[in-house]
């Protein structure tokens, strides 16, 4: 590491490996580092293209003489030792991850073979090679649930309330463990909920969306009041290059959006600019919405105090919640090729075609 002209470490960052560089989060932090001047080295992109991972996300978006895809699971040691060892990788961002709550409520072994035993294997390949430096991306979930005041800091009690929150909890548990026992280079953030572009159908903003566009019901859960943190994708990108950067090594940070806001008032907001953006009736969108049953153990409010982040690294949000949500609904108003691809088998029949698992 270098020192830069205000004191802080630089890391030399010369060829990386994305996990799950074809999922949401993942994808953004790809076309983010490409439009950074400042960014020379090279990503390796490898991605296991389960249902939520799309190549068309970063088509496009790449230096292709600086950039390469595997498809390979993250479970699978062998392919992603060979991958670091060919590809001289010196750091690893660690996205791969089963994310979506329902799913992990109906199917928690997914969840737990690829954030848990995907993250061993991942940790053990930096154990192999010590010479990499490993970030973990992780979620605020693994803190469980809020009161009406307050918000999660990197010190908070871990107190998981889902199969999935569980599952990245022990992930980042054996994140730290493996620094501590072993010595391996590591930071690890915690986000909040994110939105944006790119983000697969199922996930609340999109889905509320598409509904809207399509004129069908509007689930709310319960009363509709559980609160969330909401962090637009590329503001979230932007803050794990500055840990990548910069960051001390075994420290941990905190990343949210300071916008906090329940489900019901966010599904106002989406109901207006939906409106506003395509002349729909306001009053007509309302009546879509529909009230479901609450889904088990749903956590009440998520709120992230990021003022670490902001103090050392001087983390900015560029989006506040209503400029991201409009960029968010434009970009699914005027991408309906991408939205239907994803939603079709045409997509998986071209990937498998193109792309076979290793």
């Amino acid at each position: 590491m270098t020192t830069s002209s205000t004191g802080a470490p630089q890391r030399k960052l010369g060829s990386l490996l994305v996990t799950g560089g074809a999922g949401f989060i993942g994808s953004s932090f790809i076309r983010y580092l490409f439009r950074q001047p400042d960014f020379g080295g090279r990503i390796v992109n490898y991605d296991l293209l389960t249902y939520a991972g799309n190549l068309d996300n970063v088509e496009g978006a790449v230096d292709a003489a600086r950039y390469k895809f595997v498809r390979a699971d993250i479970c699978d040691f062998d392919t992603l030792l060979k991958t670091c060892e060919q590809e001289n990788v010196d750091t690893i961002v660690h996205f791969a991850a089963e994310s979506h709550v329902d799913r992990s409520i109906l199917g928690p072994s997914a969840f737990v073979q690829t954030n848990v035993i995907g993250t061993f294997q991942v940790l053990e390949v930096v154990r192999k090679l010590p010479s990499i430096h490993l970030h973990h991306v992780s979620t605020d979930e693994v803190f469980g649930s809020l009161g009406p005041t307050g918000a999660f800091t990197e010190s908070s009690p871990y107190q998981p309330n889902s199969p999935y929150s569980a599952s990245k909890a022990a992930s980042d548990h054996l994140v730290r463990a493996y620094a501590h026992t072993y010595g391996v280079s590591t930071t690890h953030s915690n986000c909040s909920n994110n939105y944006g572009p790119f983000q697969f159908p199922e996930k609340l903003i999109p889905l509320m969306v598409l509904n809207m566009l399509e004129g069908r019901p509007l689930p709310v859960y319960g009363d509709g009041m559980n609160v969330r943190d909401w962090l637009y994708v590329d503001d979230h990108a932007e803050a794990i290059w500055l840990v990548l950067r910069s960051g001390k090594t075994g420290e941990s940070y905190n990343v949210g959006g300071r916008a906090e806001l329940a489900n019901l008032p966010l599904l106002e907001r989406l109901i207006d600019i939906v409106a506003s953006e395509t002349g729909r009736d306001r009053e007509d969108l309302r009546r879509l919405i529909t009230f479901v049953k609450d889904r088990p153990g749903h956590d009440r409010r998520y709120a992230v105090d990021s003022s670490k982040i902001e103090a050392e690294l001087g983390f900015r949000q560029r989006h506040n919640v209503d400029t991201g949500l409009r960029e968010t609904v434009r970009w699914y108003i005027q991408n309906n090729a991408w939205i239907e691809r994803v939603r079709s088998g045409a997509y998986r029949e071209w990937l498998d075609a193109n792309y076979a698992k290793r």
